[in-house]
């Protein structure tokens, strides 16, 4: 009688620990296999002066291994562009501002996740017109 009680509970046991595989196995219906998901990419940072801005690009000057280059990094709507801890928009950079990008390498283009402008751009513009 012990043995057939021992193998009863250890075939419930087997059973549930097979139930609880299967239940953490991945579904093929998850993100990762669709077509067209995005790939986490490393994020990359970058940081040089301000060339020139429009709404949807940014270029930026700075140094790279001990060589000057230069950057296009491409912004979209998601990218966040803060200048002392406001957020602004790509137009709103002036060539000569300081800037540090965090960005994504997305199909062999650059595309900036963040933008924090340097010093008080703004704040130097407000100074001026109080003189």
């Amino acid at each position: 009688m012990k043995k057939l009680l021992a193998l009863v509970v250890a075939l419930v046991f087997a059973a549930g620990s097979a139930g609880v595989a299967l239940a953490q196995t991945p579904t093929p219906d998850t993100k990762a296999d669709k077509p067209g998901a995005m790939k986490k990419t490393p994020l990359r940072n970058a940081n040089g002066t301000v060339k020139a801005a429009s709404a949807d690009s940014i270029v930026v000057a700075g140094k790279a291994r001990n060589k000057e280059v230069e950057w296009t990094f491409a912004v979209d709507p998601k990218t966040s562009i803060r200048r002392g801890g406001k957020s602004i928009t790509a137009a709103d950079l002036k060539p000569g501002d300081s800037v540090h990008v965090r960005y994504t390498n997305m199909d062999g283009k650059a595309v900036a996740q963040s933008i924090m402008a340097k010093g008080g751009g703004m704040k130097k513009e407000a100074k001026s017109e109080k003189k």
